[in-house]
């Protein structure tokens, strides 16, 4: 449109582009002045609610005389194309003089108050800007104050036209009550501004993060830091105003936009008289105050939490329970079997993120592949309501996937759908239809899980392909497949260096190969933790990043209280995430808390029933309690569906030796060495207890390793156990003492193994406890 004339008014450059408009800087042949041209964009033209909300925008406005508000001179239309005429300004943004870091307090403080002045003169017309940001405060020539485009105003007593007016707005700076989609009034600007005289003092935001996401869970869950602990001059008055405008709740903030001016003016003039203060050195940081506001109020919250249970009904809500069957694969190329494998899997994953669903986990689905049972036969092995099955083709750059929702009870399809995307969407397509199937079996999304569904960017097409190459081999854990999962990621990480999930795998397949003794945790754990923190910097919303926090923190740094916290928020981030349940209910035993631990293992088998590992673990939780006979029984009959699941073979084999059941033991073990592919420690085993008996063959295994250990890694940990059990009490502290120098990733375990039962009153034992800060 440069050059060209719309009614008496010359196009002469773009200055701009929202959701709502298109902005010009234009010439006024009539009045001979330089003005501001704002079109709804080309393809919204034909839009009637568009149009109308324009128009809303445009009178509203118009109606506004302020100082602080950019003055509109009239309402146009031509060509078909309504716009709106403003006073155009020549300075700069108010983000431009906050990236410039120029602002003194004072500074900051006058803007705000006119602002407030401005916003009190719209609030008092019925209109609320509810996108109040830097790039829509101007600064005109003799630098006074312009609050522009109010784009996304709404009349308090007309409703909105469509529905998307409710999650309009720049993330950052909306209010708690827009992110959840409820009806807002004058005290969202409240909050906006708020956020606003916090980044003009600071140059951060209040609420941060580096996706949309993990900026909306901050601002409904989370408090900001003290802007005097950020900018120790503040003046107290002023933290006070802002903690009072960003209270979550806005029936606690300001009660209007002139009693928030008021305190903005008392504040000026205090600093002006110089009687102002800053913040205390000795005054609490927001996590000391709240500990301390916490222990102040306790026993008033436990009587009222005991009230509630005593004289109040129990409403117990159960999430609708589904099982997503293995997606088809319909391409003709039979080496594409990750991708579909790839995307159940995370489809899978975006659906155990809504709180209001179970759904069962990949591993214990992945039986049912090809199976020809019908549903109600697979929802009564799995205990789900609801049975989803579907196909999955990708072609070049394309992706279709079909998804039809089946009532387990009746075996009838309820719903079907089909979508059709190009890859790089491939994100947004999984949300989509995670969405659908919540909306089809009637769960309601939190305001979160909604945003979180929602808020997909696109990505490179070929570095997903290469991620889920990289989940296709890492799930099969030999030394192989995790070498192979770590090359894939580290392809995803070359094509897109954004690409957190990758950088969380090729932490995963470092940790693993640790844990497995396939090498030392001093090879891996520098690039391992650089990987973990690049995930964490990029998205802190992935539950699978948190999980590996938490293993990072249980099992290599021995810090209880970080991993506790890592682990709950996993879980929070993902109810349905059963991986880090189950390893979680090892650490809670590590610590002592059993009913929290056998909660969560029982969960993690109520999403993934099928999971031999889970099975494995829940095991050795009953193994803690000294519950040996049902340890037995369970491991038996987990081998005979997974003979060579080494969790399971390890498990059993210390029941048998804690039951006396020696040589069910060496059994056990002949077959361990038999999956390890070791047919030296077999032939050692096999000659030493036919020849001296348990604890001899034991004794010259554990012997046999330290003699490869001179020349190969092998673990301490695996020597000390194996001493432990031949009862040579002095020789298996010595190699625990060597594992806890190791860093050995199985030292925790210590703690609860009742193979160390009679070794727990020596001095060297009680020391390590200590050490490991488990006493």
């Amino acid at each position: 449109m440069i050059g060209h004339t719309i009614s008496h008014y010359t196009i002469i450059e773009k200055l701009g582009e929202g959701g709502m408009g298109v902005v010009y800087k234009a010439h006024d042949s009539r009045l001979d002045r330089t003005v501001a041209l704002k079109f709804l964009p080309f393809f919204q033209t034909h839009d009637e609610q568009n149009r109308k909300r324009f128009l809303q925008e445009a009178r509203a406005v118009a109606a506004l005389n302020h100082p602080n508000i950019a003055t509109v001179y009239e309402i146009d239309k031509a060509d078909d194309q309504y716009f709106i005429v403003m006073e155009f300004y020549q300075g700069n943004t108010l983000q431009g003089k906050i990236l410039e870091k120029s602002l003194t307090i004072r500074d900051a403080l006058l803007i705000a108050l006119k602002i407030a002045n401005g916003l009190h003169k719209a609030h008092s017309k019925n209109i609320i800007h509810r996108d109040v940001k830097p790039a829509n405060i101007i600064f005109s020539e003799d630098d006074e104050v312009k609050i522009i485009d109010f784009g996304l105003a709404k009349l308090a007593d007309q409703s909105m036209l469509t529905v998307s007016g409710t999650t309009m707005g720049t993330v950052s700076y909306m209010s708690p009550e827009q992110l959840e989609g409820a009806g807002v009034d004058h005290r969202t600007d409240i909050w906006a501004l708020g956020v606003l005289l916090y980044e003009m003092l600071s140059g951060e935001r209040p609420f941060a993060g580096q996706f949309a996401q993990a900026i909306m869970y901050s601002i409904t869950n989370e408090e900001p830091e003290y802007i005097s602990k950020v900018r120790p001059e503040v003046p107290l008055q002023i933290e006070s105003i802002i903690n009072k405008a960003l209270q979550k709740n806005p029936e606690k903030r300001f009660e209007n936009m002139e009693e928030m001016e008021a305190a903005l003016q008392e504040a000026l003039e205090e600093m002006d008289s110089g009687v102002s203060h800053p913040r205390s050195g000795f005054k609490l940081g927001r996590k000391q105050k709240k500990a301390v506001y916490i222990t102040s109020v306790m026993m008033l919250l436990l009587a009222l939490i005991a009230a509630f249970f005593l004289h109040s009904p129990k409403v117990h809500e159960q999430p609708v329970s589904i099982a997503l069957l293995p997606l088809d694969d319909l391409s003709v190329n039979a080496s594409q079997e990750w991708f579909s494998d790839g995307m159940t899997d995370a489809l899978i994953t975006d659906l155990a993120r809504i709180s209001g669903i179970r759904i069962i986990s990949r591993s214990s689905v992945t039986r049912y592949k090809g199976t020809d049972r019908t549903a109600s036969e697979i929802a009564a092995e799995l205990g789900v309501d609801y049975v989803i099955e579907g196909t999955v083709l990708e072609s070049g750059n394309q992706v279709r996937i079909s998804i039809r929702l089946i009532d387990a009870q009746k075996d009838g399809y309820l719903w079907g759908e089909v979508y059709n995307h190009d890859l790089k969407n491939i994100l947004q397509l999984q949300g989509e239809v995670a969405k659908a199937i919540a909306a089809q079996i009637e769960v309601q999304l939190t305001p979160f899980e909604r945003n979180l569904l929602t808020d997909r960017k696109d990505i490179n097409p070929k570095a997903y392909e290469a991620y889920l190459k990289g989940n296709y081999h890492r799930w099969q854990l030999s030394e192989e497949a995790l070498d192979k999962a770590k090359d894939y990621y580290e392809m995803a990480i070359e094509m897109d260096p954004d690409f957190a999930p990758a950088y969380s795998g090729v932490a995963f397949t470092y940790l693993s190969r640790a844990q497995s003794g396939y090498v030392s945790l001093n090879d891996i754990i520098e690039p391992a933790e650089i990987a973990l923190q690049k995930a964490l910097k990029i998205d802190s919303t992935i539950p699978e990043i948190h999980n590996m926090l938490a293993v990072f923190n249980a099992w290599v740094y021995w810090n209880w209280q970080k991993a506790d916290e890592e682990y709950a928020r996993a879980i929070e981030l993902n109810p349905n995430y059963s991986e880090a349940r189950a390893v979680y209910s090892h650490l809670l035993f590590i610590l002592k808390r059993e009913d929290e631990a056998l909660y969560h293992i029982e969960e993690a088998l109520k999403m993934d029933p099928y999971n031999p590992l889970f099975q494995a673990m829940y095991s050795m939780d009953l193994m803690y309690l000294k519950r040996y006979d049902e340890v037995i029984a369970r491991m038996e009959k987990n081998l005979e569906t997974s003979p060579g699941n080494r969790v399971s073979l390890a498990t059993l084999r210390s029941a048998y030796h804690q039951k006396g059941m020696h040589e069910e033991a060496i059994d056990i073990w002949r077959k361990t060495f038999e999956e390890n592919n070791d047919p030296e420690a077999k032939e050692v085993l096999t000659n030493s207890y036919q020849r001296d008996g348990y604890e001899a063959a034991l004794k010259n295994v554990a012997e046999l390793y330290i003699r490869r250990s001179k020349k190969e890694y092998v673990t301490p940990w695996q020597i000390a156990t194996l001493y432990a059990r031949a009862g040579m009490k002095s020789e298996s502290l010595d190699y625990l003492e060597k594992a806890f120098d190791d860093n050995d990733l199985n030292m925790p375990y210590i703690s609860v193994d009742p193979i160390f039962d009679y070794m727990r009153d020596d001095p060297r034992f009680i020391d390590l406890i200590k050490k490991l800060n488990l006493l």
